[in-house]
């Protein structure tokens, strides 16, 4: 029991999820602190590895004589853990444990998060100065005995840097969550520099149109007090800028932090007394949208993440257009959040979405509707052959409901959406990176596809905003690249337009040159701007408004698609289905999508995007990465992949002399003449550089599209690499 009472002294266990152990006679019983926090047990099988199930249910008696939970209890991920008390036959000052078996429980420690406690519990009798150290045997950070909890090993104990350490402290103060406080204490009782250094490194800015990271504790990751500040600093800049206007429209996705974060933003904009129009549950982005240009909202706020993994969270912001935010707007909310003091200290009204305050209301389901009935009056006409199969996923996101009710109203009705991904969960258990680009994503689509024999795999990311396609071709399937898929797509809808204003077409500049040669064949504008759909929607309002066009399409390579002016921003929904759309009258008429893009190779020339990505995570990949663009200022490559460079355009300069969607950023285009265009520039919402090789060829009449796209291919594929050699990313 003197055990016990230094574990209690020592403080780390409220608010912490603890794993416990069912004693052994000759181990010290800890089953006491089970009342002190949520507490776990593992099960050991006659087979397979330890699993984690609650303290509280039906024991069985193992045959070693211990206490653990049944098999039928339920399971609960490791990665859960904050802190597990370790028993051992004897330890050493260093953390090292010698065990009772061969490395079942080591093997255990070792799939905890690297931030978890590992405490081993023993008498002080049992803790000598050094035991062998075998291959498999994971430390403990501390070791709890009768004198109290202490850490171990040299760097564990080591002291913090007092800046970092009275900055951590503040931040803790002022967060109103006690399990992220506790993730903090526990760093600080590591002396984890490295990680506290990176949590605590700044705030979160806003990149593209709001803030993302990973779900943790520390000022520089998402979680409630990031959040808490960030929505009272949005509420400060509406009460000074937008006094008046329409609600702010909250929406958020299914990952797993989304409800809690969505309820302290309406929380907070409730107490700053400005109305609010939520969603009760996790809806797609592009309804977020649709929503905010309906209400006329004076902002919106989505927590999502996108096609992140499951780790990260994020907070979109969009302007009173319904678009996303752009300069000033974003530095100005951004220095408004900057003068918040600390999120335990901001007002939040606890009950507005349990209708305790009248200026929160929530959004009837019956907007989804509205939404259907809306998109179903854009689609472009003509005779369609909808007898189509088509296999749909949403990747575990929240897409997939409003996705099959939207296809089945524009009457395809054979539509199978993969049953393993569909319903929204935020662990996305069938993919290690939810984004329906990555390699593998599609699997279990694309097998499906292939059991029910269908004519088209479309597949939305988690929050429904970008579309992914796959066709049958005559050696499998074939993942049309978001290049591919805009060119068709802006192709269809220009031949089926019929407004009687002049149509606009809109991409990113990272995007194919090819839309702009497609738009002049229709006689229609074509325009180019930044990265980011907040400058394509952007756009598309300015000149609809100064010049008097209609803006039909707009896409950027990264596989985001909108139509028309349903939504100001990406939608992948409406996508889909005029996606299906194009298929369905192309069929009708005998021809294929595939035939589409060789009539538009031959008329345009054959053009093919490749893409590089140099991840590099952390304060110190983030200096390297802009490190390599401040080269660029100075010296640049004179030949790339056996191409002269013919000239430079760096976007960091001259922006006064290129309209609002095209202003200093950090971009870099290498023009190749003829042959087509390199491009590099920092991501703006991971950790990596981006370059981008977009090349042009001719086909002659014999030649086969798909052999000259795999030579251009290997061509751009060999000048990306060329650039990120030159820039020092071998």
């Amino acid at each position: 029991m003197h055990i016990v009472g230094g574990l209690r002294r020592w403080g780390g266990l409220p608010g912490a999820r603890v794993l416990l152990y069912q004693p052994l006679p000759d181990e010290p019983d800890i089953t006491a602190l089970r009342f002190e926090a949520a507490s776990f047990l593992t099960r050991t099988p006659e087979r397979g590895e330890l699993t984690v199930h609650p303290f509280a249910g039906p024991m069985e008696r193992h045959r070693f004589g211990f206490l653990q939970p049944r098999d039928s209890a339920p399971v609960v991920d490791p990665a859960q853990i904050d802190v597990a008390l370790v028993p051992g036959v004897v330890f050493d000052a260093q953390g090292v444990r010698l065990g009772r078996g061969s490395g079942y429980l080591d093997r255990f420690l070792a799939r905890l998060r690297p931030d978890a406690l590992r405490i081993g519990v023993a008498p002080s009798e049992l803790v000598v100065d050094r035991l062998p150290v075998a291959e498999h045997d994971v430390p403990m950070t501390h070791l709890a005995t009768e004198a109290g909890v202490a850490a171990v090993g040299d760097a564990l104990g080591a002291a913090l840097p007092e800046e970092l350490l009275v900055k951590t402290r503040a931040w803790i103060a002022g967060d109103p969550d006690p399990e992220t406080r506790a993730q903090l204490e526990r760093l600080i009782a590591l002396g984890a520099v490295d990680e506290l250094s990176e949590r605590m490194a700044g705030s979160l800015e806003f990149g593209t149109a709001g803030i993302r990271g990973a779900v943790e504790a520390g000022s520089n990751r998402m979680n409630r007090a990031t959040v808490i500040r960030t929505t009272k600093g949005l509420a400060d800049y509406l009460i000074e800028f937008r006094p008046e206007g329409g609600p702010v429209v909250v929406g958020y996705d299914a990952r797993l932090s989304s409800p809690t974060f969505a309820a302290d933003a309406v929380a907070v904009l409730v107490a700053a007394g400005i109305p609010v129009r939520y969603f009760e549950e996790p809806v797609p982005t592009p309804l977020v949208a649709y929503a905010a240009r309906v209400f006329g909202a004076r902002a919106a706020v989505v927590v999502t993440a996108s096609h992140n993994p499951p780790r990260d969270n994020g907070y979109k912001v969009y302007d009173a257009n319904a678009a996303q935010i752009i300069p000033p707007v974003d530095t100005e909310i951004a220095d408004s959040i900057e003068r918040v003091g600390a999120a335990a200290d901001v007002p939040r009204c606890e009950g507005a979405l349990e209708g305790e305050n009248e200026q929160a209301v929530p959004i009837e389901p019956a907007w989804q509707e509205r939404y259907v009935d809306d998109l179903l009056g854009i689609r472009p006409q003509g005779e369609a052959d909808r007898d189509l199969c088509i296999v749909y996923s949403p990747l575990h996101g929240v897409a997939g409901h409003l996705a099959e009710r939207s296809l089945a109203a524009a009457g395809y009705h054979e539509v199978h959406t993969v049953p393993e991904q569909a319903e929204p969960n935020g662990r996305f258990p069938t993919v290690p990176f939810p984004n329906p680009e990555e390699p593998g994503a599609l699997d279990l689509a694309l097998g499906l596809a292939g059991d029910v024999g269908a004519d088209l795999v479309l597949a939305n990311d988690p929050d429904g905003d970008r579309l992914a396609v796959c066709l049958p071709g005559p050696e499998g399937w074939v993942h049309l690249t978001g290049n591919q898929t805009g060119i068709v797509l802006g192709d269809f809808l220009l031949e089926k337009y019929a407004g009687e204003a002049p149509p606009l077409v809109i991409s990113s500049i990272v995007s194919s040159p090819m839309l702009a040669a497609v738009a002049a064949a229709h006689g229609a504008r074509y325009e180019s701007t930044l990265t980011g759909f907040k400058w394509i929607a952007n756009a598309a309002l300015d000149l609809e408004e100064a010049e008097g066009l209609e803006f039909v399409f707009g896409y950027e390579e990264a596989i985001g698609y909108t139509v028309g002016r349903l939504v100001r921003d990406k939608d992948g929904v409406s996508a889909a289905v005029v996606f299906a759309d194009l298929v369905a009258q192309d069929r009708a008429r005998g021809k294929t999508v595939f035939d589409r893009l060789e009539r538009l190779y031959r008329q345009h020339g054959l053009w093919v995007g490749t893409q590089l990505s140099v991840m590099r995570p952390g304060e110190q990949g983030a200096a390297e990465i802009n490190a390599a663009m401040d080269g660029l200022a100075e010296h640049t490559p004179a030949v790339l992949g056996g191409f002269e460079v013919d000239a430079v355009l760096d976007f960091r300069a001259g922006a006064e002399k290129r309209p609002r969607w095209l202003p200093a950023a950090a971009l870099v285009v290498f023009d190749l003449g003829a042959a087509g265009r390199a491009l590099v520039r920092p991501s703006g919402t991971e950790p990596k550089l981006k370059i981008y090789v977009d090349l042009r060829r001719e086909l002659g009449a014999g030649d086969e599209p798909s052999g000259a796209e795999a030579a251009a291919r290997d061509q751009a594929g060999r000048i990306a690499s060329d650039l990120a050699k030159f820039l020092g990313f071998s």
